[in-house]
């Protein structure tokens, strides 16, 4: 078990102990690095070799993937469930051939492997989907025509579901039955609430985007899904402008999570030259953050190939040494009112008498005690009989002499009061708490105004 991590950074609603995001466990490793290709091998695909330029399969291989999305959508399939398809559609294709027949594998259609690859997927991450929807949304997505009807006896029904059919043991011989994928999505949604960042919007759907946006490109086979989503993490950063503090080592947080940074570096430049900025698509399909905003924000890929090739990775980094305040620090809590509140620390204070109060003493102290109406004599009472209050001036000190010879009138003047009430009880023999329980009672007492007063 990793150890926990530091917690200073972030706010108090967050756990006091968190565990660091578990890396893949090493079969999982393994068969990833299975397909992990250089850039020379994507440039030498079965497809290419038969013949198809880099740029035509690059854009085929979109369009299938674009048919998974399409689909998914209108299933109302998971993210991670399309994000796994998209997967074994890339993967079948640097073992097979759009063009013609390759090693024994039939030839597909860009459709025919992305039908196939998706109705795979639903099985391993179990959201399946009963093949009379998955018929009628491909036969939709393929002839464009969301409002299409198939009849279960139509030729095109009975089409795709053959295809499908004997299409599943072809991808998954050439898939070696290698079906387990960890997805950069549940990777990168762990590294978001390690970091704290799960609340940051923006900055969530920029790194979102970006790792769906590599679906579309062959990101997946050139580098693993933890380096994925750590570029995605890296990349939303530098969108946002974030910085996230080193660990207890003093160590970059991507070295952290035991990722190089030219790695990082590799899959955050292969994407920005996936982008097309005159069309904002990557590969011919629509990016995510830019394309469809209504608030005409710019695409993330825009602000990643600003700062060139070497500059602006370190911009994620906060470090420890000289750094000022962390952005990770959470607001001020109390606002104006609750400082002047004494219920804003959460225990009842005792009222402070002018004498105790310390003229320099700190800002809650001094307007929990001036925020205290005070009581007036009855020099200050109108025609009506109610009190009037003096107006003091708001310039003078809170140590002025003026101010405490106000006070002590007010309070002098409080005392006479309670004399003259307590006279007048007396004279009336009236026992008060009698009177609140409903029975009135008389008793003899004598008060002596010399015995009340001071």
């Amino acid at each position: 078990m990793p150890p926990p991590s530091n917690t200073n950074h972030l706010p108090s609603s967050h756990p006091a102990t968190r565990q660091r995001p578990k890396s893949p466990n090493r079969v999982l490793a393994e068969a990833e690095a299975q397909w992990t290709f250089t850039e020379a091998e994507l440039a030498n695909t079965p497809s290419i070799q038969d013949g198809m330029s880099q740029a035509e399969e690059q854009d085929l291989r979109a369009k299938g993937v674009n048919f998974i999305v399409q689909v998914g959508i209108m299933l109302k399939l998971p993210q991670l469930t399309l994000s796994t398809a998209a997967i074994f559609f890339q993967r079948f294709l640097m073992r097979a051939s759009l063009k013609k027949e390759h090693n024994g594998i039939p030839k597909l259609h860009q459709y025919q492997a992305a039908a196939t690859a998706l109705f795979l997927a639903t099985k391993v991450e179990e959201s399946c989907r009963k093949m009379k929807e998955l018929i009628l949304a491909f036969c939709r997505v393929a002839q464009k025509n969301p409002n299409l009807i198939i009849d279960e006896q139509s030729k095109d029904w009975w089409r795709w579901r053959d295809c499908i059919l004997h299409n599943e043991d072809v991808l998954l011989e050439t898939l070696c039955f290698d079906l387990t994928v960890e997805s950069p999505h549940r990777q990168l949604f762990e590294l978001l609430k390690f970091y704290g960042l799960e609340h940051n919007k923006r900055l969530r759907n920029a790194a979102w985007s970006f790792v769906t946006d590599s679906n579309n490109t062959q990101l997946c086979l050139l580098c693993t899904s933890r380096t994925i989503a750590i570029a995605s993490l890296h990349a939303a950063c530098r969108y946002c402008d974030v910085a996230i503090p080193d660990d207890a080592k003093g160590r970059p947080w991507w070295e952290a999570q035991h990722v190089r940074l030219k790695d990082v570096r590799r899959a955050i430049e292969f994407m920005c030259a996936s982008y097309d900025p005159s069309s904002n698509k990557v590969n011919g399909v629509s990016t995510g953050p830019g394309a469809n905003s209504s608030d005409g924000e710019r695409s993330i890929y825009v602000a990643l190939s600003t700062d060139g090739a070497g500059d602006g990775y370190d911009s994620t980094r906060l470090k420890d040494e000289g750094r000022g305040e962390s952005p990770f620090n959470p607001p001020a809590v109390y606002s104006e009112r609750r400082q002047s509140n004494a219920s804003s620390v959460g225990v009842k204070r005792e009222r402070e008498s002018e004498q105790q109060a310390h003229p320099h003493s700190n800002g809650v102290a001094k307007d929990v005690q001036e925020s205290k109406r005070q009581r007036l004599d009855e020099g200050d009472r109108d025609p009506s009989g109610a009190l009037q209050a003096t107006p003091l001036d708001p310039a003078a000190p809170r140590g002025d002499p003026k101010l405490r010879e106000e006070a002590e009138r007010v309070r002098d003047a409080n005392l006479k009061a309670e004399v003259d009430v307590a006279i007048a009880d007396a004279a009336g023999k009236v026992d008060r708490g009698g009177a609140r329980n409903g029975e009135a009672k008389v008793e003899e007492v004598d008060v002596e105004e010399g015995e009340v007063e001071e």
